[in-house]
This record gives C-alpha cells, structure tokens and sequence, in this order.
C-alpha cells in the first residue's frame, strides 16, 4: 500500500469508494462496480447495473460526474442484440444521474458481467464515510429489503410479472435525491447496503465507528413478497454467507421469524442508504427524503456507545 496525504479515503477503511484530495476545495470519488444480470430483461439489467455503481459515489455524499463501462460478453454465445440493450439501459441511467460517458472497456468471457467505474466530485471537508456514527444517532434506511431474494425467485421462474416490476422499481432508483438531502441537512455516517446485506453493512457501520447499534425489526422496511420466497427456501446463497460471517456480532431477538432473519441478511443489489443523523435532525430528513418519493424510508434504530461492535435487533 502507497501512503499519500491526499487519499483521504482508501483501502484502509470497507467504505463505498475512494476518495482522493485534489486541493482544499475540491477532491475526487471514485468507485467501480460490476455483476453478473439478475433479470431476464437486457434494458433493465443495465439500468439496475449502472444505479447500484452509482449508489457508492451517493452514499459518500458526491456528485457523480464521469463513467466509463465495464463489460464482459460472450461473443460466440450469445446476439450483440443483447450488449445494446444492456448498455442503452446503463446509459438512460447515467442520463438521468447526469453523468456524462466517457468510454469504457470490454473483454470476451464465457459469462456476462456489467457495470460502472465511476469519478465523481466533493469537498474534501463534506466526505460521509461509514466511519463517524455518534452515539444518540437515529438511523434512517432509504429502500426496502429483500431484493436478493426476490431475484432469486425470478430465477427459479416464480415470481410473477407484478413482483418482478416492483423489484425493479426499487434497484433501478437512484439514490441521488437521499445524498442531496443528506449533504444539506447534514449527517454523521452513511452507507450503501448491497452484496454484504443490511446487517452485513450496519456491522462495517459500527466496527468503523466505534459504537454499537440498536434496530428494532418491525420498522424495518422490507418487500413483503420476499417473505413468501423465504418460506419457499429461495434464499440466495449469499444470504447463508452474509449470515456465517456476521452472527456472532448480532443478539437477535427470539421471536424473530427465520425468514425476516433471511431478509435482514439478504444480499442486495442498489439498496438504499443507511444514514446515522443527530436526532434532531432525523425526523425532518425522513420527511424531506419521503416527500422525493422513497415513501417506505423509515427510522430504523439507533446508535449507542454499549456494547461496542455489536447490533441488538428488537422485535
């Protein structure tokens, strides 16, 4: 690892993107972000791909600037038909964030993968990092869970065509207005919540800074049909992972039923922001965030200085 002045964010702390100091004014974000698709829908892959790269640049507070596309297509296999739909969903996304493509990159692989690197801008003293949650903070989570499980039914061919349009809606919206918000009200911590799921990332959360936290399980906002798909036992792997790694951090209470269990570990793809706010400020940051449309926004918990390192769900 290189040491230098300016890298205000880097490999040293689990935050979303780097972040790399220009002049007192003025610092780089930069982030990048691929997967394989989790909907049949070409168009919709890519919108959903390039919302969830975009999502790390919003989650520390920047303006995303720049994009370049990351691809990886089996040519011998499948219709270039297929690559221009993908890339013209990523790019109505990057239209509406108002980030500019710039270019790109791609390579011949026997599975098909898409995504963002992105640049984007912010005031060196304006950073939001995951690392600064402050005991007394309330916790405001942006999007619904349950995401992972649902496209793992879309997979299996279970979920019908008014599920999968729900789901769809909720990773193909960008988390812009949320960091708009943020950055004015002014906050302490956020983070995005994706692959390591939402207790994955509450974890990285508190480790980051110090504290513990406290969520009670019946204001979290979640997609009511992934507890149906629980039940069925479509539960992506990743939630099992997610699960292992991070159990023994966690005191959940008994009486939680295994498929919220499966829900609050559920790996997701564009979820929402995790936002740790001064309590007198969260309640007008949560009215201001659902007024922009992310209706199911709610307070969620909060942060303590006891037990450190650790996350007590209530019922």
């Amino acid at each position: 690892m290189i040491d230098d002045p300016n890298l205000l964010v880097g490999l040293k702390s689990f935050d979303d993107a780097g972040v790399y100091k220009l002049s007192d004014e003025l610092a780089l974000v930069q982030t990048i972000d691929f997967f394989t698709p989790i909907v049949d829908d070409p168009y919709t892959f890519g919108q959903i791909a390039a919302a969830n790269a975009l999502s790390d640049v919003y989650a520390m507070g920047g303006t995303p600037l720049t994009a370049m596309n990351v691809v990886c297509f089996p040519t011998q296999t499948m219709d270039v038909t297929v690559l221009r739909e993908i890339l013209r969903g990523g790019l109505d996304k990057m239209r509406e964030a108002k980030v500019t493509l710039v270019g790109g990159h791609s390579v011949e692989d026997s599975e098909l993968k898409y995504g963002l690197s992105l640049t984007g801008v912010i005031h060196p003293k304006k950073i939001i990092t995951n690392a600064a949650a402050k005991p007394g903070d309330r916790l405001i989570l942006t999007k619904p869970l349950g995401t992972g499980i649902i496209n793992t039914a879309i997979k299996a061919k279970t979920a019908s065509l008014e599920v999968i349009s729900k789901v769809t809606k909720v990773m193909t919206a960008l988390n812009r207005d949320a960091s708009k918000l943020m950055q004015a009200i002014g906050v302490n911590s956020c983070t995005d919540i994706t692959g390591f799921g939402f207790l994955g990332h509450a974890c990285e959360m508190i480790e980051a800074s110090g504290v513990g936290m406290i969520l009670t399980s019946s204001s979290i906002p979640f997609l009511s049909e992934a507890e149906e798909y629980a039940k069925m036992g479509l539960v992506p792997g990743g939630t099992h992972r997610n699960k292992k790694f991070r159990t023994k951090q966690i005191e959940l209470d008994p009486s939680l039923s295994p498929e919220l269990i499966d829900i609050l570990f559920d790996p997701q793809t564009s979820g929402g922001l995790l936002i740790s706010t001064p309590q007198e400020k969260s309640l007008m940051l949560l009215d201001q965030i659902r007024k922009k449309g992310m209706e199911e926004a709610s307070i969620v918990g909060e942060i303590v200085s006891e037990p450190k390192g650790k996350i007590v769900v209530k019922k």
